[in-house]
């Protein structure tokens, strides 16, 4: 061993204590901060299911993969990093002595190609990554750009790193070959043995190499330590964590179902709750469950989420990529305060840090910086003369579509945390936009949004050439409960879908019996508005009807058919949780059904071209994607897909309760979504979902009276091109007179 070498790893050993040090201690940091966050035992198993996911997520990239033209470059990365470690520490002794390698394996051909392979997969993904950047930064894009908000210094930071240490690994490879420290086959070091005839034979570079990558891993060690909200850096721990615990045990990403209202880490009982000890919704930040705050550390600002977002896509304030990231930069800037036992009440007065409660009051005092106080004092929800951490523009702009969710790499959870704040805006500022007034008072006094009185909900029967059964205490031999739903009994384009899936259950023999006047809203949009209670009042109302129609079924045959998408999902997916399991399906997967079984018998072709529009409801939340599709099939029509379709279809603008509140920022989400369908050149756009179909006949309304759009585009349900294919062929085979 030379002076040089010496110098050099005493120079990374005294670095590297220094860096670990820093590293650790922000681990530690970060863990403390993160468990200021409520309670949550709902994510501690079962162990196995959620171990699996994790790794199937991580080693097949299964998330990461929605983004084809990235999944490659970060798995290369990714397994560069975690792999990697091990070359990493190698370095420590190669900074000493040239010859150094592991014991046993380091002479092994696989494990010189896995060095090969390593240090090559981390400089080319590490590139590629940089120029996917670039190519999509928001100087050439504007707010188009999914980075359009991201921190750009830690990513380039943490790429630089990643290529740095891709050199490295190959720089060292490639001198100790040159220098006759290392031989192996082409096969095992097919770039680096090339690379070594035109390098040296220097035995000191071998060390000096080692260096460089140790110092680049050791800067990223300190950079990373002392910055906590850099998640670009820190997902690379973080996600594992974030992955296993998501909300769903099975994999599923929290779509679906909404997590129920908590409060100290059990389900809120609202007719128990105490308003001086119970958390209504999220407040203040430290109201987040740990797993919200997990959630905010593990944000990547890779963007897919709010490449997504409807609201964003239309000019709207909401990204929920940046929504993610001020959380997360407001509860590190307001964790000193919270540490040293800080906490407000409801009306803001200090009730935490008081000299009362702690002797050490003083000192615990002076330790917060003046920047934590000042964060402590901010709404966690406000305008910019309140300095809210969250604009209400921001809260209120979400349609719950779920497509942030859908897309994003590491199972952060948008949707359920932006409920969450509606609830504590709603159920204890009452602070919502006007028109949500309206709609909450509807539900509460008429069962239905639009206030009508529950004596109208026949009125859609009339005209019809059979008579429609309504419940009268006895199902008999029934087998489906036909669940109307509120714009289909009162909206007159939806009341066109219920007419259309009556006449197709009548024709195809299905018995079916609806509720009339007994049924009232299933509580979707009081709830995604934030109105738990009024949900809860509507949905326990709603399941003592259900449970007593179904008295003496057993739990296979209390069978629900539904036009609606978001009645589908709540009865599906949310009643559960209040006492009713039912097996509930769309109509058009029960008519599909029928169709396969050839009790429905489409014989009149409709030879029309027409593009399909997914419900978020139907599609992204619940996984029914081929059924509507193939009743479009089944009907003659010939499919045209719209660009952004299943997974990633684009809302209507109707979720999230905004259905009932306008649209005043941006261009109108209905109206983007019928520019798309209209980019098809259809004769029909159909649908599953009758606010879908609301909000693409007002948009299709606007194009025409533009001129964008012809006289002829209708917009329809997928049950009525069916019907008009087995209806009119019925008529043409009936006899004349």
């Amino acid at each position: 061993m030379g002076a040089v070498q010496l110098a050099l790893g005493l120079t990374a050993v005294a670095v590297s204590v220094v860096a670990w040090g820093v590293f650790v201690a922000g681990v530690v940091k970060m863990i403390k901060i993160i468990r200021l966050g409520q309670p949550d035992a709902t994510r501690n198993g079962p162990f196995v299911p959620r171990l699996r996911t994790m790794i199937v997520e991580f080693v097949a990239h299964t998330r990461m993969a929605k983004f084809r033209s990235v999944a490659p470059w970060h798995w290369m990365v990714m397994w560069g990093f975690l792999i990697g470690s091990a070359v990493l520490f190698e370095a420590y002794g190669e900074v000493f002595d040239p010859h150094f390698h592991w014991p046993i394996i380091g002479t092994w051909s696989v494990w010189l190609l896995l060095i090969e392979l390593l240090g090559l997969g981390t400089v080319v993904g590490g590139v590629a990554l940089a120029v996917i950047r670039q190519l999509n930064h928001p100087r050439r894009a504007d707010r188009v750009s999914r980075f359009a908000g991201s921190n750009f210094k830690a990513a380039y930071f943490v790429e630089a790193v990643v290529i740095i240490e891709g050199l490295g690994i190959l720089g060292v490879k490639a001198f100790k070959q040159s220098s006759g420290l290392e031989t192996a086959p082409l096969w095992t070091s097919f770039v680096t043995q090339p690379l070594s005839h035109l390098l040296p034979s220097a035995p000191i570079w071998v060390s000096i190499m080692a260096l460089v990558k140790l110092l680049s891993g050791m800067i990223w060690l300190v950079v990373v330590g002392k910055n906590l909200t850099m998640g670009v850096a820190w997902h690379r721990f973080s996600a594992f964590f974030n992955i296993y615990f998501k909300r769903e045990a099975d994999g599923g990403v929290a779509l679906g179902a909404l997590k129920p209202m908590m409060s100290g880490g059990k389900v809120l009982d609202l007719e128990e709750a105490d308003p001086d000890k119970d958390i209504f919704g999220v407040g203040k930040v430290e109201d987040f469950s740990w797993k919200g705050w997990l959630d905010f550390s593990t944000c990547t600002e890779c963007g897919r989420c709010q490449s997504q977002c409807p609201a964003w896509n239309t000019g709207k304030p909401l990204s929920p990529k940046l929504v993610i990231t001020q959380l997360r930069d407001h509860a590190y800037a307001k964790a000193p305060y919270l540490l040293a036992g800080g906490s407000k009440d409801m009306a803001g007065d200090e009730v935490g840090l008081t000299e009362d409660k702690y002797a050490d009051y003083q000192k615990r005092l002076e330790k917060i910086d003046v920047l934590a106080m000042a964060e402590a004092e901010r709404p966690l929800v406000g305008g910019p003369d309140e300095m809210g951490v969250i604009d209400p523009e921001v809260l209120w702009s979400c349609t719950s579509c779920g497509a942030c969710v859908e897309q994003c790499p590491v199972d952060i959870e948008h949707v359920d945390h932006i409920v969450d704040m509606r609830r504590y805006q709603v159920l204890i500022e009452s602070n919502f936009p006007t028109e949500l007034g309206g709609m909450f008072k509807n539900l509460e006094n008429k069962g239905n949004p639009w206030g009508q009185n529950a004596k109208d909900r026949l009125a859609w029967t009339d005209g019809l050439d059979f008579e429609v059964p309504v419940f009268d205490g006895e199902l008999g031999d029934t087998e489906y409960l036909f669940w109307v739903g509120c714009a289909g009994a009162f909206e007159d384009r939806a009341k066109k879908t219920t007419r259309a899936v009556a006449e197709l259950l009548h024709t195809a023999g299905v018995k079916f019996t609806v509720l009339g006047p007994e049924e009232t809203c299933t509580g979707d949009p009081a709830r995604r508005a934030g109105n738990e209670f009024l949900f809860q009042m509507l949905a326990q109302q709603n399941v003592e009807v259900l449970n007593s129609v179904f008295e003496g079924r057993e739990a296979g045959k209390r069978k629900i058919v539904v036009t609606c998408a978001h009645c589908f999902n709540t009865l599906a997916n949310e009643y559960p949780q209040v006492g009713g399991t039912y097996e509930v399906v769309h109509h058009t997967q029960l008519l599909n059904k029928l169709v396969r079984e050839r009790r429905l018998v489409p014989v009149a072709p409709v030879t029309e071209d027409v593009t399909y529009h997914d419900p978020c409801y139907l599609g992204r939340h619940n996984k029914v994607y081929e059924a509507p599709r193939e009743l479009v099939g089944a009907s003659g029509a010939t499919l045209r897909e719209m660009p952004r379709h299943e997974e990633r279809s684009m809302c209507c603008g109707a979720g999230g309760a905004r259905m009932w509140m306008e649209e005043r920022i941006g261009k109108r989400i209905n109206v983007d979504r019928v520019d798309e369908a209209l980019s098809t050149a259809p004769s029909k756009i159909a649908t599953g979902c009758p606010f879908c179909r609301v909000m693409l006949t007002d948009g299709v309304t606007a194009r025409q009276a533009d001129g964008l759009a012809g006289a002829h585009v209708e917009v329809v349900d997928v049950a009525q091109l069916l019907l008009t294919a087995v209806k009119r062929g019925a008529d043409e085979k009936a006899p004349t007179a």
